[in-house]
C-alpha cells in the first residue's frame, strides 16, 4: 500500500472491537483461511493494532471462520457477545441481520430485540415520525440518511420502493428538523478530507485502470453512505487532479523540508537524509509524528473546502516566513496522514496512478474527451456530471441518459487551451502509407517549440505544448504581425511551432535558440511563426472538419510574412517513392524530420493520430546519433524508483587535462532488474550533490553534481547512449556536447574505457552529425524486412545476444553505395539487421566500414563481405569472406 492510511481508519465508534458487511471488490483475503472474500459475501472482521500508521485495520474472516477462531481463543479475549460490539450492523439489511444472528446464539438476537434504534421504514411507505432519536452511529452507518432504505440493496424492486420512499420523505421534510440535520452532517462527510485519502487509497490499492474507474464512479454516485453522494463534485474532481488545474506554490522538496524543520523543531539534515527515498510527502509525515514542538491531532476533521482554501492561500505566497506562518495555522487540526495528503497536492502527485481519462470517465463517458477539448474542468463537471445537470432524485444514470447527454458537448472555448494533436513514431514508408489510405500532407518537422496561438480581438494568448503560458519575451512581438497576417480573423485559434530564424540565409537556428539570453547572441535572426493548423476561425470550431479544409482556411485567410509569420512547409503525397524523396531531402538538410497527416483526418486534442518520421525512428533506431559513454555518477530516483541510483551521470575521458567530462544524464533504458543489479555493481561514493566533495578527476558544472560519484571511473562500465541528435549544453564539460532524449541502448561488456568514445573522437562525432548527410533511402530493389536491428532501442538486461549469420544462399540487395580507393563499391542493404553503430575509428580486423546512410560509423556483425563487379555492371553484387578475414583497401 502506499499509504499508511490505506488501511481502514479507527470509525467514529471507536470502542468497537468487530466490524460486519458484506465484501466490495473481493481482494480481502480471509485472516484465517487465507481465502479470497467474494464480493457480496458477507464477512466480520476483528479490529486491531494498525502497525502502519494510526488507528485500527480490519482483519477479515468468513462467517465461519471466526466463528471457528471464537471456540479456540482464550475465554479472556473478545468475542461478539451482542450486536452492539460490531460496527456497520445497522448498516445491513434486515435479511443480512438475520443470517448472521443465525450463526450465532439465541442471546444475539435478544440483544437486537432489545435495542433502541429507529424504526426502518417499510418500503415505499411515508418515514416513521415517532422513530426513537438513533445512538451514535458507526463508521458507515453515519452515511444514512432519512431518505434511504438500510444499506443499499441489489434487488429491482427495493431499488424502485426506495425511490418512492426517497421522494415521501423529501416532502415531509422540514428545515430544522432531525433528517435535515442527518442529510447536513452527509454532506459534511462527503465533504470531508478524511475521506478524500480513504477515496484515494482505494483507488492506489486498484490495479487496473478500469477497476480504479469503477471505485470512483461508485463513490460519485453513492457517497460515504452508500445510497447517494452529497458532495462537492467539482471541488472532489479538482483536488483528485491537482496536475490538470496546477497551482503553482514555489516549493520544491528540499524548501519543504527545511519549512518544515521549523515547524517541528527537528534537524535538517536527518529531514534530508529520509528525503533521499524519494518521498517529501512521507518524509513530512514521519518527522510529524516525532515532533514534540507540533504534534499531530489524534483526528483530523478538515473538510475539502478548507484544504482548498489554504492551498489557494498558499499559492500567492512567495515569502519563507509567510509559508512558515500559514502552515502553523493548519497543521494542529491536521492528523499526520492528513499533512502527508496535503503535501501530495503541493507536489501535483497524489500517488494513485490515476489521470485523467481515469476520473473523469467515473463522473461521464464524455467528460475526458470534453476535457480534452476544453480544458475547463468546472465546466465540464457542471455539464456532463452530478453537478448542476444532476438528477437529484438519486437514480442511476442508463444508457439512455448517457447517450442523450453526449449531445452537451464542451465546445471549443476561445482563450483557453485546447490539448494539441500528438503524432506517433512512424518506423517505415509502409507504415505511413498504411496510416494515411487517403494520400498525406508531409510537413516539415520544425526544432522548435509548439505554440498554440489564440486571438480574440485584439487580445492574445499563447500556450506551450503543456499547456502553460509561453514566456514573454518569446511571443510579445507576434501581436503587431498576426493581426497582419489575418487581416480578416478576428477570433482564431492557430497551431504552429516558433523558432529563431536566420534572415540572411532563412534557415531556423538550433533548438533551444529562443532562450532570452542565446537569442541574443543571434543578433540577425528573428523569432517567426511557423503556422501548420487553424481550429477555430471567427466563431466556428473547425475541429471536427478535415485537414485539407483547414489547410485550405489557413491558404485563403492568411498573408505570409517573411520571417515572422509564415506557412509550414508541405507537400501532398501519394506514393511511397515520393514519401521517400522527401525523407531523404529533409536528412540530407540536416532537419529533424517529418509530420504526416491523413488528407481526410480531423483535429482529436491528445490523440497521436499524426505520424512523426525522424531518423533515429528509422532502420530500428539504427540511424540515432550514439556514444560509448563512462558512467561517472548517479542520482537517487523518485516515485517508485525513490532510495536507488536511477538516473546515471554519463561522460568521457580528456586526454589532453586527463580529466572525465559531462556529457548527458540518462534515465532511461534499464529494466527494473537491471536497475536492481546495478544498486551493488555500481562502485559509488555519496557524496549529496556536495560541491566541496566532487573529486578531482571530474570536471563538472555545479547544476549537474550528482548524489553519487565514482570511487574509479577507470573501473565503472561503458553503456551505449543513442538520442535523437547530437546538441550544445553549456552545462556539460565535453566541449559543451550532449545527446538529446538519451537512452541507454546497450550495456557495453566488450569495451572499458580505454575503448570507450573519448573527447577527441565525441567531437568527431558531433561534427559529423551536423554535416550534409549523403545518402538516400531508397535501394535499388525494395524488400520486406521487418526483423530487429541489433541496436535498436530496448530495455535493457544483459549484453545483446549473438548476431544472426547471414545465409550463403541469400545475398542482400544492392543500395546505397560508397567508392573505395580501388574503386570497388561497398554495399549494404539499409534494413539488414546485421549493422549497428561502432562509435569509434575504423577498423577492418572488426569489419567495420564508414557507411553514407547510416552516418558516420557503422558495425558489421554478420562475416565478411566483399562486393565484385560482374560484366562491368555498376550493380554490386555481395560475395562472403570467412570470418576473420581481413577486408582490404577500406577507406573512410
Amino acid at each position: 500500500m502506499s499509504d499508511n492510511e490505506n488501511k481502514d481508519e479507527p470509525n467514529p465508534e471507536d470502542e468497537k472491537n468487530f466490524w460486519v458487511d458484506r465484501a466490495k471488490t473481493g481482494r480481502a483475503g480471509c485472516k484465517k483461511c487465507k481465502q479470497k472474500l467474494e464480493t457480496g459475501a458477507l464477512r466480520i472482521a476483528k479490529l486491531a493494532y494498525n502497525p502502519f500508521g494510526a488507528g485500527k485495520m480490519k482483519q477479515w474472516h468468513h462467517m465461519d471462520c471466526i466463528l471457528e477462531v471464537f471456540k479456540k481463543q482464550r475465554p479472556t479475549t473478545a468475542k461478539i457477545e451482542t450486536v452492539d460490539d460490531m460496527g456497520g450492523w445497522d448498516d445491513l439489511t434486515p435479511e443480512d441481520q438475520e443470517e448472521v444472528m443465525s450463526r450465532f446464539p439465541e442471546s444475539l438476537r435478544e440483544s437486537n430485540q432489545n435495542r433502541d434504534v429507529p424504526d426502518r421504514p417499510e418500503p415505499s411507505s411515508k418515514p416513521n415520525k415517532k422513530a426513537k432519536t438513533p445512538k451514535k452511529k458507526s463508521k458507515d452507518s453515519d452515511h444514512d440518511s432519512q431518505d434511504e432504505e438500510p444499506g443499499p440493496s441489489t434487488s429491482k424492486k427495493s431499488k424502485v420502493d426506495s425511490k418512492s420512499s426517497v421522494k415521501k420523505s423529501k416532502k415531509e421534510e422540514k428545515p430544522g428538523s432531525p433528517e435535515s440535520e442527518r442529510d447536513a452532517k452527509l454532506r459534511e462527510k462527503d465533504n470531508s478530507f478524511r475521506e478524500f485519502r480513504k477515496l484515494c487509497a482505494e483507488i492506489a490499492e486498484i490495479s487496473s485502470y478500469t477497476g480504479k474507474t469503477e471505485a470512483v464512479k461508485e463513490f460519485f454516485q453513492k457517497g460515504s453512505g452508500k445510497v447517494k453522494f452529497r458532495g462537492d463534485l467539482v471541488l472532489w474532481t479538482k483536488l483528485l487532479l491537482p496536475g490538470a488545474v496546477k497551482r503553482i506554490y514555489n516549493l520544491q522538496s528540499k524548501q519543504i523540508v527545511k519549512l518544515f524543520s521549523r515547524l517541528f523543531g527537528t534537524d535538517q539534515d536527518a529531514m534530508l537524509e529520509s528525503l533521499e527515498q524519494g518521498d517529501v510527502a512521507e518524509t513530512i509525515r514521519i518527522f510529524h509524528e516525532q515532533s514534540r514542538k507540533m504534534k499531530p491531532a489524534k483526528k483530523g476533521n478538515l473538510s475539502l473546502q478548507q484544504v482548498d482554501s489554504f492551498l489557494e492561500d498558499l499559492s500567492k505566497m512567495t515569502k519563507e516566513d509567510d509559508q512558515v506562518y500559514h502552515f502553523e495555522q493548519i497543521c494542529p487540526q491536521c492528523s499526520s496522514n492528513d499533512l502527508k495528503m496535503i503535501i501530495r497536492l503541493i507536489k501535483h502527485d497524489l500517488r494513485i496512478n490515476s489521470g485523467p481519462k481515469h476520473i473523469l470517465n467515473a463522473i461521464h463517458p464524455d467528460a475526458y474527451q470534453a476535457f480534452q477539448t476544453s480544458r475547463d474542468l468546472e465546466s465540464v463537471v457542471r455539464k456532463l456530471g452530478l453537478g448542476e445537470d444532476h438528477d437529484t432524485s438519486g437514480e442511476e444514470r442508463t444508457e439512455e441518459k448517457s447517450s442523450s447527454s453526449k449531445e452537451r458537448n464542451i465546445a471549443l472555448k476561445l482563450m483557453t487551451p485546447v490539448l494539441p494533436m500528438l503524432a506517433e513514431a512512424c518506423k517505415s514508408v509502409e507504415q505511413a502509407m498504411k496510416k494515411c489510405p487517403h494520400g498525406m500532407y508531409s510537413e516539415i518537422k520544425y526544432d522548435g517549440e509548439r505554440v498554440q496561438v489564440h486571438k480574440q480581438g485584439n487580445e492574445f494568448k499563447y500556450f506551450s505544448r503543456s499547456l502553460k503560458p509561453v514566456l514573454d519575451h518569446k511571443v510579445r512581438h507576434f501581436k503587431d504581425y498576426l493581426p497582419k497576417a489575418f487581416p480578416h480573423g478576428k477570433d482564431l485559434v492557430l497551431d504552429s511551432e516558433i523558432l529563431l530564424v536566420d534572415k540572411a540565409s532563412d534557415k531556423p537556428l538550433p533548438f533551444g535558440s529562443l532562450g532570452k539570453h542565446k537569442k541574443d547572441e543571434f543578433s540577425d535572426a528573428s523569432v517567426c511563426l511557423f503556422v501548420f493548423d487553424c481550429i477555430y476561425f471567427n466563431g466556428e470550431s473547425l475541429l471536427d472538419r478535415p485537414i485539407r479544409e483547414r489547410k485550405n482556411i489557413l491558404k485563403e485567410n492568411m498573408q505570409e510574412i517573411r520571417h515572422h509569420v509564415v506557412l509550414s512547409e508541405m507537400e501532398e503525397i501519394h506514393q511511397p517513392e515520393d514519401l521517400e524523396g522527401m525523407m531523404t531531402k529533409v536528412f540530407r538538410q540536416g532537419l529533424e524530420g517529418l509530420v504526416l497527416k491523413d488528407i481526410e483526418s480531423i483535429y482529436k486534442p491528445g490523440k497521436r493520430h499524426w505520424l512523426k518520421v525522424k531518423k533515429d525512428y528509422l532502420f530500428g533506431g539504427s540511424m540515432a546519433d550514439s556514444a560509448d559513454l563512462v558512467v561517472l555518477g548517479a542520482w537517487y530516483g523518485t516515485g517508485n524508483k525513490g532510495g536507488m541510483m536511477s538516473v546515471f551521470l554519463m561522460g568521457c575521458y580528456d586526454p589532453d587535462k586527463k580529466k572525465w567530462c559531462t556529457v548527458t544524464k540518462v534515465h532511461g533504458g534499464h529494466d527494473d532488474k537491471t536497475l536492481e543489479r546495478l544498486q551493488t555493481e555500481l562502485d559509488m561514493v555519496k557524496i549529496s550533490k556536495d560541491a566541496t566533495r566532487v573529486p578531482d578527476w571530474l570536471n563538472c558544472k555545479k547544476t549537474m553534481i550528482p548524489d553519487f560519484v565514482a570511487r574509479d571511473p577507470k573501473a565503472q562500465p561503458v553503456w551505449e547512449i543513442a538520442g535523437a541528435e547530437f546538441t550544445q549544453a553549456e552545462i556539460h564539460t565535453a566541449d559543451g556536447i550532449s545527446i538529446r532524449f538519451p537512452r541507454v541502448t546497450r550495456i557495453r561488456d566488450d569495451k572499458d574505457w580505454k575503448t570507450a568514445t573519448n573527447l577527441p573522437e565525441l567531437k568527431t562525432l558531433f561534427k559529423k552529425s551536423k554535416e550534409t548527410s549523403d545518402f538516400t533511402l531508397k535501394p535499388n530493389k525494395r524488400t520486406k524486412d521487418t526483423s530487429p536491428s541489433p541496436s535498436s532501442s530496448r530495455k535493457t538486461s544483459e549484453s545483446p545476444p549473438p548476431a544472426k549469420k547471414a545465409k550463403k544462399e541469400e545475398s542482400p540487395p544492392p543500395s546505397a553505395s560508397r567508392k573505395t580507393s580501388e574503386s570497388r563499391t561497398l554495399y549494404h542493404d539499409p534494413l539488414s539487421p546485421l549493422w549497428s553503430y561502432q562509435g569509434s575509428g575504423l577498423n577492418p580486423q572488426s569489419r567495420t566500414l564508414y557507411h553514407d546512410t547510416l552516418s558516420p560509423l557503422w558495425s558489421y556483425r554478420g562475416p565478411a563481405l566483399l562486393p565484385q563487379r560482374p560484366h562491368g555492371d555498376d550493380d554490386g553484387v555481395l560475395s562472403y569472406v570467412p570470418d576473420g578475414a581481413v577486408v582490404p583497401n577500406i577507406q573512410t
